[in-house]
C-alpha cells in the first residue's frame, strides 16, 4: 500500500514582519497546521539589517539593466544570512512545537533548491559594471528533502539555492515559496508580510486575477511587492489554484477575510474594499 499524499499549504513569512507575529498568530498557523502539512519559506531583510547598518544602506542594493533589485551577494553576506536564519529558525521551530506541531528546518541549498546563472552587469553610481553577485534564479526543486509531508508537521525553509557551479546563492524569498508550491502540489500560497493588501491607486485589493495582477505589476508596482505579484503568477502558472498576501492569520487569509486574493479565475476589474 503506497503511503498517503498530502497537500501542503506553503507560507512565506516575510523578514519584515516576523517580529510582529503575536502569540494568537502562531496559535492560528498550528491549527491549521493540524489538517494540513506545513511548508514555511522564510526572508531575513529586517533580521539582517540588526547584524549591520551596512545592510539597510541604499548602496547594498543592486538594480540590473532591466531594472530587477537584488541585494549585493558576497560569500560574506551568505555567511550573514546563514547565522540571522539560523537563530530566526530556532524560534520559529519553538513556536510550533509549543503548539503541538513537529518542525524541521531545511537549507534550500541543500539539493531543494536549484538556481541558474546570475546577472553579472549592475548599475554602480549610474554605469554599468560588471559585478561577481551570488544571485540566481530559481530553475527547479527538488521535493525528496521534504520527506515528511504530512498533518502535525512543519518544514521550515531557509531560501538558498546551489547552482551549476556549486555556488551557494541567494533567491528571492517570494519566488522561492511559489516554486517549492508548484513543486509540491500545493493548491494554496500565503505571502505574509507587513502590508494588509496589494493597494492600487491607494484603494485595497481583495480580489484580482493574475492577468491583472501581472499588468499592475509591470505598470505600477514596485519594490517588494513587484517581486510579491511576479511570485504570485510564477505559482499560478506552475499549477497553485490561489495565492494570498496579506499580513493576518493564516486562516483569516485562506478564508477571504482579508488580504489579496490572486488567481486565474478571469476578470475584467479588479475588486476593492475590505471583504465583508
Amino acid at each position: 500500500m503506497s503511503a498517503p499524499h498530502f497537500v501542503p499549504t506553503v507560507v512565506k513569512l516575510g523578514g519584515s514582519c516576523l517580529d510582529d507575529l503575536d502569540g494568537s498568530w502562531w496559535d492560528d498557523l498550528a491549527r491549521h497546521g493540524r489538517s494540513r502539512p506545513l511548508i514555511l519559506v522564510h526572508g531575513w531583510s529586517k533580521p539582517l539589517r540588526r547584524v549591520s547598518a551596512r545592510y539597510g544602506e541604499p548602496s547594498a542594493i543592486l538594480r540590473d539593466r532591466y531594472g530587477n533589485q537584488s541585494r549585493w551577494t558576497t560569500p560574506e553576506v551568505i555567511d550573514d544570512i546563514k547565522a540571522v536564519s539560523t537563530e530566526l529558525a530556532a524560534d520559529v521551530l519553538a513556536q510550533l512545537e509549543d503548539r503541538g506541531i513537529t518542525a524541521e528546518r531545511l537549507l534550500g541549498s541543500d539539493g531543494l533548491v536549484r538556481a541558474g546563472e546570475g546577472e553579472r552587469w549592475w548599475w554602480r553610481e549610474k554605469r554599468l559594471v560588471e559585478l561577481e553577485n551570488l544571485v540566481g534564479p530559481i530553475t527547479g526543486v527538488d521535493t525528496a528533502p521534504l520527506k515528511d509531508l504530512r498533518p502535525g508537521h512543519a518544514h521550515l525553509v531557509t531560501p538558498l539555492a546551489r547552482n551549476a557551479a556549486g555556488q551557494e546563492v541567494n533567491t528571492d524569498a517570494d519566488r522561492a515559496a511559489a516554486a517549492i508550491a508548484g513543486a509540491t502540489g500545493a493548491t494554496d500560497l500565503v505571502l505574509v508580510t507587513d502590508v494588509g493588501h496589494l493597494l492600487i491607486d491607494g484603494e485595497p485589493v481583495c480580489r484580482i486575477s493574475s492577468r491583472d495582477a501581472a499588468a499592475f505589476r509591470d505598470r505600477g508596482a514596485k519594490g517588494g511587492m513587484r517581486k510579491k505579484l511576479r511570485a504570485a503568477g510564477e505559482a499560478l502558472d506552475h499549477g497553485v489554484e490561489r495565492v494570498v498576501i496579506g499580513g493576518a492569520a493564516v486562516t483569516e487569509l485562506l478564508d477571504g477575510r482579508t488580504g489579496t486574493v490572486i488567481t486565474d479565475a478571469p476578470a475584467t476589474t479588479h475588486t476593492s474594499g475590505a471583504s465583508a
